[in-house]
């Protein structure tokens, strides 16, 4: 899978947009990486009705090393 602009940014920052501005964020870093449906259905319906938002924060925060957050 291929890198986008958004991988990039620190892991803070990330979390950071992905709670404020979920469904567009995530919705672009879809369409980038090449789901261009999924990216787009993920933009109409505000992260799948915010279901999907739940998902990503909780994904994003568990694949990270315990001892950042504390």
């Amino acid at each position: 899978m291929a890198k986008t602009a958004i991988d990039n940014l620190g892991w803070g920052v990330n979390l950071i947009l992905t709670i404020f501005f979920d469904p567009l964020v995530q919705g672009i870093n879809r369409i980038l990486r090449g789901n261009l449906i999924i990216g787009v259905i993920w933009i109409i319906t505000g992260g799948i009705f915010g279901i999907g938002w739940i998902v990503d924060i909780v994904t994003m925060i568990t694949k990270k090393d315990i001892t950042v957050l504390a």
